[in-house]
């Protein structure tokens, strides 16, 4: 355990930044956040860890930063986990009831557990199994059926899918960094942890969080996960396409995109152009607001349209009384909610991870970039070790065992560096001038 009593801690391995994050459980049940840190994430493309060394040590960085910063020693994480291996399929599975025609707890649980010997492709495995409701004898929409009396128990399961190797590369990098591993969670139920509200579950709503290397999607009704997703695209995207399209570097292109991008071309201003200094000898060029919006405008729509298809594929696009929440780092880009509803016809509004949290909250914790994080830890509150994910999943990899008092095992230090680096947020520039970001001032024509 760690140290303190009732804490826990998270880490969220994404495509742009790694984040420890840190926090309490209450008495009465609610989460204080402690402290937050983050770095930039190296060897991780699209949620998907493709260099074991690097991922490891930017981990080992962000530990060393908020163990640091708390004082405490920490021992075990939750994981967050996405990527576009992580796949869903819906299982109705069924069993006769014997002992007196009438539904125990024990029935239900072996309904449950009979989903993780479904036949898989190979490579996969069964990470979440979510159920959606039961039937009893032709009585359908039973969403509790202990008690009832039967002769035939169903059920509606969702049913998650990842591959094992890319599972099996996350628990090594915790590993070697002298951590124990209690859970994965799968990164779009975490974020909906954060910023959607019973109510919204109850009456339909679809969760798009949009991070650099892939958007999520989750969709809810009847209070119930409905559906599942995994698109891989993000942010980097929209910024690759800039960068090609104008013919700049890659940092120019993200500042461009969060000083001056939209997502609807026909918004833009026609006489505002910005200047990028030559590189190199090479001279000066000009872009126009509204070319760099229609470039943007063109990924984004590709985006919104994948969604929209998951939305379609859930069979719930009628029952959004809700609407979509638009969350994650991408979310921030400007006019994007105006192209969401005009693409997709259904209401949206901006999802923030800190309407769940009590105290005093850093200024991170108000930021949409930060809802995943911040929803692996309410997760975590949620759930025994390892309940969902099966123990044999993890059995190739021994943990290091450790002993807090007498420091068995340390953790290498990672050293410190003078020189300064991006954080990886999409639009962590928002509030600089222009003046830092271009040697030439706009012009306006």
């Amino acid at each position: 355990m760690n140290q303190e009593p009732n804490i826990i801690a998270a880490i969220d391995i994404g495509t742009t930044k790694i984040v420890a994050i840190v926090g309490r459980k209450t008495e009465e049940g609610k989460l204080r956040l402690l402290g937050m840190e983050q770095v930039p994430s190296i060897g991780v493309k699209r949620g998907v860890v493709l260099n074991i060394d690097e991922t490891v040590s930017s981990i080992k960085q962000v530990i060393a930063k908020i163990e640091q910063k708390l004082n405490i020693t920490l021992t075990e994480v939750f994981v967050g986990i996405a990527g576009q291996h992580i796949k869903s399929m819906r299982n109705r599975a069924y069993r006769f009831i014997e002992n007196g025609f009438e539904i125990n707890q024990k029935d239900v649980d072996q309904l449950f557990d009979d989903n993780y010997k479904i036949p898989v492709e190979a490579g996969e495995k069964i990470m979440h199994v979510i159920p959606q409701d039961y039937i009893v004898d032709n009585e359908t929409g039973v969403k509790n059926p202990v008690g009832m009396s039967g002769r035939r128990l169903e059920g509606n399961f969702h049913i998650v899918l990842g591959r094992i190797a890319s599972v099996k590369n996350i628990e090594k990098c915790i590993h070697r960094v002298a951590l124990q591993l209690n859970d994965l969670i799968l990164e779009p139920l975490a974020s909906s942890k954060s910023v959607l509200t019973e109510e919204e579950k109850e009456a339909g709503v679809v969760l798009v969080d949009i991070g650099g290397g892939t958007t999520d999607v989750a969709v809810f009704y009847d209070g119930i996960i409905r559906h599942t997703a995994v698109i891989p695209f993000g942010g980097n995207v929209v910024t690759s396409d800039i960068k090609e399209g104008c013919s700049v570097l890659y940092k120019q292109a993200e500042s461009l995109k969060v000083q001056f991008g939209s997502a609807v071309g026909d918004m833009a201003r026609e006489d505002m152009v910005v200047t990028i200094p030559g590189v190199a000898g090479w001279e000066p060029k000009e872009i126009s607001f509204k070319s760099l919006s229609y470039i943007i405008q063109a990924r984004m729509e590709e985006i919104i349209d994948y969604v929209l298809f998951q939305i379609e594929s859930s069979g719930c696009y009628d029952k959004l009384g809700a609407g979509i929440v638009l969350t994650g780092g991408g979310s921030l880009l400007k006019d994007l909610p105006q192209l969401i509803k005009f693409r997709t016809g259904l209401d949206v509004r901006m999802g923030l991870p800190d309407r769940f949290i009590e105290g005093n909250l850093p200024e991170m914790a108000h930021l949409p970039n930060y809802s995943t994080s911040i929803g692996l830890v309410l997760s975590a509150m949620e759930r025994p070790k390892r309940k969902i994910i099966e123990p044999e999943l993890f059995g190739e990899v021994e943990p290091q065992k450790q002993d807090i008092n007498n420091k068995s095992v340390k953790r290498e230090k990672p050293k410190k560096e003078k020189s300064s680096y991006m954080t990886g947020n999409l639009f962590s520039g928002l509030t600089k001038k222009i003046e830092t970001i271009f040697d030439e001032k706009d012009v306006e024509m």
